[in-house]
């Protein structure tokens, strides 16, 4: 008579197992940054000392190729502010692999 239960109550237990799952997978809010295979945009975030918002410093990586002008045009940035975010950049001496920071978005 209980293995007459048992499988209704195991039915059961894999729908709302199943349920909580996909209700915690699509609750979680998702953040993604795209960029042209060319451009590599990396974010990177201080370790957590505040529970306050805080922008978040973008970091783009030269390319081969890559110029000031052109990384000012695909971020639409200034080519002014990146060189106040950069002061010991050379614009006509950029270095495939060098660390450019970008304005917060």
């Amino acid at each position: 008579m209980v293995a007459r239960w048992l499988a209704p109550i195991a039915l059961a237990a894999t729908v709302v197992a199943i349920y909580v799952l996909v209700h915690d997978t699509l609750s979680k809010p998702k953040r993604h940054v795209t960029a042209p295979p060319h451009l590599t945009l990396t974010t990177h975030t201080a370790a957590g000392h505040s529970h306050q918002a805080r922008p978040h410093p973008r970091i783009y990586i030269v390319k081969s190729g890559d110029t000031l002008s052109g990384i000012a045009a695909h971020f639409h940035t200034p080519l002014a502010t990146l060189e106040a975010l950069n002061p010991s950049v050379n614009p006509g001496a950029l270095q495939t692999g060098q660390r450019l920071r970008l304005p917060s978005g």
